[in-house]
């Protein structure tokens, strides 16, 4: 790293290089930890970022140092001019990478080669049809894993992300594990975590040790090995003997890794979220429209990031209950 280029650095010294930029709110599935059942409130466009004022901001973090953006959403391939948003990215001086369900990814190919996105992460829950349409509220299984094959074809990385929640799809992490070694794809497991309209109750989440239990029972303690993780990984990592790609489980609950955290988060409608679990958010759309000095805005944001997990200490039931977060969907993951 350039000691004389800007840092975004917290008081803990934590330097912050990685933003998370949601397109949107909306998607095209309705996964019940992340969208509310009702759904979420539609308002209107002039609340969220245009796509020149997304661009703008993303520069500023850029000029403050930030070296990698990822999308999200909901699911950002369906904003209407994503397209085009992800080709100006594209330009800016960083590792730009896209979090998708991979319902539509299919359109965007050659975007992606465009940008030169590498990377592609794919939300994938279930291996089973039903389940997935039971999970997901919606019926796009079969796209979804067509999709996923067009990525690997096209020589992306391509990591799936598995929400495992207990009683619901536990039973599946072996047959995700042996999809690793057969194929190159890097398996996330990733805790079931608490916010707005999910549900959230400690019994259901499904930790770290239980996975690596489950695995461990499966394929012997011989039969998987850790691997080196990258610096700020969130997941710790594994490789089944002879394996083409790797699993890793990312514990936000159980075994968090806020002491390399280097993640902010941008939302939608423009507000900068300094940890996903955190109430606070300070808004840079509505500075950017009064003219207002983003950067400043931004450094104060992270000089008031909690040294852990938002100021969440016991993840209790009543502890999640009595907090105010926003729907997932709403964050940007």
């Amino acid at each position: 790293m350039d000691e004389n280029k800007p840092k975004i650095i917290d008081r803990f010294g934590r330097i912050h290089n990685y933003l998370r930029i949601s397109l949107t709110e909306r998607c095209n599935l309705r996964c019940f930890y992340c969208m509310p059942e009702e759904g979420i409130e539609l308002r209107d466009k002039a609340e969220f970022m245009s796509a020149e004022e997304l661009v703008h901001i993303a520069k500023i973090f850029v000029d403050l140092g930030v070296t990698k953006i990822r999308l999200t959403g909901g699911e950002p391939l369906i904003k209407k001019n994503a397209a085009s948003i992800i080709r100006e990215l594209g330009k800016l001086p960083v590792e730009l990478a896209i979090t998708t369900n991979a319902v539509v990814v299919d359109r965007f190919i050659d975007v992606f080669k465009e940008a030169g996105i590498k990377s592609v992460n794919v939300s994938l829950d279930s291996l089973e049809e039903d389940r997935f349409n039971a999970i997901s509220r919606r019926n796009y299984f079969k796209a979804v894993r067509k999709n996923i094959d067009l990525l690997i074809a096209h020589k992306f990385t391509v990591k799936i992300n598995v929400v495992v929640i207990r009683d619901v799809n536990e039973h599946e992490i072996i047959n995700f594990v042996h999809w690793s070694k057969k194929e190159n794809v890097h398996i996330r497991f990733i805790e079931f975590m608490p916010f707005e309209g999910n549900s959230w109750k400690t019994e259901k989440k499904f930790p770290y040790n239980e996975i690596l239990n489950k695995v461990s029972q499966h394929l012997g303690v011989n039969g998987y090995y850790k691997v080196s993780d990258a610096p700020n990984d969130t997941s710790k990592n594994f490789r089944v003997v002879d394996g083409l790609g790797t699993f890793g489980i990312i514990s936000s609950i159980t075994n968090p890794f806020c002491d390399t955290c280097n993640r902010l988060r941008l939302t939608a409608d423009g507000k900068i979220k300094n940890c996903l679990f955190s109430e606070e958010e300070s808004d840079l759309l509505g500075a950017l429209r009064k003219g207002s000095d983003l950067k400043q805005i931004i450094q104060s944001a992270i000089k008031q990031k909690h040294k852990e997990r938002g100021g969440l200490s016991k993840f209790s039931n009543e502890e999640v209950q009595s907090r105010k977060n926003r729907a997932m969907t709403a964050i940007g993951g």
